[in-house]
């Protein structure tokens, strides 16, 4: 019975909040509006606080009430988890009413919608980079807040999630065994990113990266790509000593010295082979210009002899016709 009792009183008062809402959705009158927004918001029913601050956005127009139902709706919408929609509001709020005691915690909230709003590193990004400047934005109109140290950790965590999308971009390059795409995409992470966290695994990939390219590489690139690997595991030993990188490091340089000598070896006799070549045509090319001086000095003494012949050989007699 007594469980009965509760479900009925339970109905009746849900009946009588669905009234009250619905009255004042109808309603002209803004104290009354205003009045059951206010309930609904300490209610924490959010979205039927947001429904009737929309209804009162043009009744309070220009009037005291104006900055609460703004600050109060973005609120509504931030627990709500709109946050695209509340970090608009927030933002109106700071601007519209920058004397308000409450701007700053607006631009902070404003501010946090938009960290909020970044995507998963997998996805598009450009949501994270605005966030980090919204986030900037607050340090630099009020950098003696309170709340800058915790602006400065979603910079930070939003950072990161940017570094680690770079990160994760230029290790599928390596997957796919594309070692020279791997090796710039890395250079790349570590030139946007300077103090980034992932800077030994990104070394042990470009070791690796710079190994497998120059030992892969053709012919005319070996050379340079060999020196290019060496060179920065020296690099990576003397930024990193005693490192699990200077042990990858000095690991690879000994393959790689070995590997140069063997290049040197193969680059003498493809020097001695090409020479070979050059030696054998131009041989060539000398016994074609000797055969063809004599065709010519032949021709030239066969066109001479018949010059002669025919300067040797007297001129005929004129003959006239002999007349009857």
């Amino acid at each position: 019975m007594k469980r009965l009792l509760l479900v009925i009183f339970a109905f009746f008062a849900l009946s009588a909040c669905n009234r009250q809402q619905d009255l004042a959705m109808k309603s002209a009158d803004k104290d009354f509006i205003l009045k059951v927004a206010n309930e609904k918001f300490e209610k924490k029913k959010w979205k039927d606080a947001i429904a009737l601050y929309e209804r009162l956005s043009n009744l309070v127009a220009g009037t005291d009430d104006a900055a609460n139902v703004v600050y109060n709706s973005a609120y509504a919408n931030y627990y709500d988890k709109n946050y695209k929609l509340a970090g608009h509001q927030f933002k109106n709020f700071a601007v519209t009413f920058p004397q308000d005691k409450r701007a700053e915690d607006a631009s902070y909230m404003s501010a946090l919608c938009y960290y909020q709003g970044s995507m998963d590193y997998n996805l598009d990004q450009s949501s994270t980079e605005l966030a980090i400047n919204e986030l900037q934005n607050f340090l630099n109109s009020y950098p003696n807040s309170e709340k800058s140290k915790n602006i400065n950790e979603l910079i930070d965590e939003l950072t990161y999630k940017l570094e680690f999308k770079a990160y994760e971009n230029a290790r599928q390059y390596y997957k796919m065994a594309d070692y020279r795409a791997a090796s710039v995409a890395f250079e790349n992470v570590l030139e946007d990113f300077p103090s980034t966290k992932l800077r030994e695994k990104i070394y042990d990939y470009m070791l690796k990266s710079k190994y497998e390219l120059a030992v892969n590489s053709i012919y005319d690139l070996k050379k340079d790509r060999i020196e290019n690997a060496i060179a920065f595991t020296k690099q990576v030993e003397r930024e990193v000593p005693n490192s699990a990188n200077a042990k990858t490091a000095t690991d690879l340089r000994t393959k790689l010295e070995k590997e140069k000598v063997s290049f040197i070896e193969l680059e003498k006799k493809v020097e001695a082979r090409k020479k070979e070549l050059q030696d054998k045509q131009r041989e060539a090319e000398a016994k074609q210009n000797q055969e063809k001086d004599l065709r010519d000095a032949v021709k030239k003494g066969e066109q001479a002899a018949r010059d002669s012949a025919k300067a040797a050989t007297p001129a005929s007699s004129a003959t006239f016709p002999i007349r009857k």
